[in-house]
């Protein structure tokens, strides 16, 4: 189907190694309506793997969307439709990732180079599924790095049924950047984004990229129609605790930092019960106190006891006890 209007004005972005469902989780402790992500999740591993190990995901996740990689608009097709078998609110194809093992697999920012490869695909999964079919992409890519490029891309994929375009405010170098660098080193533009929403006034344009205060949020959201936030939202959680008050206007109590553990303790209890490493979680949660007293002896005490052979929840509740004092 056609992307349809999506009330997301905040999300946050997908980050390999990072959003998996136990962080998902913890998020959502804190806010109650941005738009969650998957990790980017390859078709092969959709299509070939195990899809309960990709899948699988709490029902308080939603809204929760789900990235896929890949180029072969069948895969892509077979995958959405699993998509929404499995519940997923969104499905998302990655234009943007940068990386080397990405390319290799013909997909990610270097698909910018092939907007009619990308519209094909789009329109598979639009046809196969009823939930939302969105793009992720870059606003340009090596040497192609043009408005009149991006515009048409934009323009060839909005054709083939995509509504919707998340779009990093940074071009991607192919070669001679690591993802880390082409998060920092291309600069920002986000004139360009502002620019696309200008000229496709029909579509629902989001902005990615160097984004940390709400303060950004707000300004960006008087002329574009979402904000994904990425790194910071990971680093600082509790930046995401007014979101819901702000943008969404539900002005519920905030919870507090402490009420988050709280709430996130029989989580982790169920998880351990099932054979989760202690450590798969509490990773995600070392931010939560940023800036408060007694941060660095709350992200100490996990990183040195969560990874300990039978570790369960109390050690949580130990380091807890480091921020009360």
């Amino acid at each position: 189907m056609l992307s349809s209007s999506i009330p997301y004005k905040v999300s946050i972005a997908p980050m390999m190694d990072w959003t998996d469902r136990h962080c998902r989780y913890f998020l959502r402790l804190i806010s109650h309506h941005a738009l969650l992500y998957t990790e980017m999740v390859t078709t092969g591993a959709l299509v070939h793997g195990d899809r309960i190990r990709f899948l699988a995901h709490h029902s308080s996740e939603h809204p929760l969307a789900l990235q896929l990689g890949g180029s072969h608009p069948e895969e892509l097709a077979l995958c959405a439709q699993i998509a929404e078998d499995y519940g997923f609110d969104e499905v998302n194809l990655n234009v943007g990732c940068p990386s080397n093992r990405v390319q290799s697999g013909r997909f990610g920012a270097c698909l910018m180079a092939e907007p009619q490869l990308v519209a094909e695909c789009v329109a598979a999964m639009a046809q196969a599924t009823q939930i939302p079919v969105t793009v992720k992409t870059r606003i340009g890519i090596d040497e192609q790095d043009s408005y009149e490029a991006l515009s048409s891309f934009i323009s060839t994929v909005a054709q083939a049924g995509c509504r919707t375009f998340i779009i990093h405010a940074r071009k991607a170098w192919l070669q001679g950047l690591s993802p880390k660098e082409n998060r920092e080193k291309p600069p920002l533009r986000y004139d360009v984004v502002r620019a696309i929403k200008r000229d496709f006034p029909q579509l629902e344009v989001m902005i990615n990229g160097g984004i940390t205060t709400l303060k950004e949020v707000s300004e960006h959201l008087e002329l574009l129609d979402g904000v994904m936030i990425g790194r910071a939202a990971y680093h600082n959680p509790y930046l995401l605790a007014p979101v819901d008050q702000r943008f969404y206007g539900d002005f519920r109590a905030l919870p507090t930092r402490h009420e988050i553990i709280e709430a996130f303790l029989p989580y982790a209890a169920e998880q351990l019960a099932r054979g989760v490493y202690l450590s798969r979680m509490t990773r995600h949660i070392l931010g939560l106190f940023q800036g408060q007293p007694g941060a660095r002896a709350w992200r100490r005490y996990l990183s040195e006891n969560a990874h300990r052979p039978g570790a369960g929840i109390e050690i949580i509740r130990e380091a807890l006890q480091r921020v009360l004092c």
